[in-house]
């Protein structure tokens, strides 16, 4: 399955993503603790990724910065989300620490939340690949 090259909103991408995590199966095997907020920050754009129980339950899209709470973020240029989200990655960008190697991808916030959920967050980036960039 290959990346949609459509071009969409920024609230349709954020249904699509959702959509796609909620009925992936090996999230939903993992996922009955994996329950955060996340800023997925796109630059273009910024998503707030609420999960309960491993199922995303708000994505909010462009929030204000006092608008919707999260614990941590995940930074990262349009470009290098573009490239993340390629069928086929390149070299440095096929994982969140690859891309944070080239300093281009900023990790912040509660980092432990992070790594507890690291497996599950793992795969809903993967997922990028078949729902496509954020931006």
């Amino acid at each position: 399955m290959t990346a949609p090259t459509l071009t969409r909103t920024a609230q349709q991408w954020a249904d699509a993503f959702a959509k796609a995590s909620n009925e992936d199966p090996e999230i939903q095997a993992h996922g009955k603790d994996f329950t955060c907020s996340y800023l997925l920050d796109a630059t273009d754009h910024a998503f707030v990724i609420r999960v309960e129980s491993g199922r995303v339950v708000q994505v909010a899209v462009d929030p204000g910065p006092l608008d919707v709470r999260y614990q941590f973020a995940i930074r990262a240029s349009a470009e290098t989300w573009r490239n993340f989200s390629k069928p086929e990655p390149p070299p440095m960008f096929h994982g969140i620490w690859a891309a944070s190697f080239q300093r281009d991808m900023r990790l912040e916030g509660d980092l432990l939340v992070l790594m507890q959920n690291l497996r599950c967050i793992t795969r809903q980036l993967e997922l990028l690949r078949t729902v496509g960039s954020p931006v």
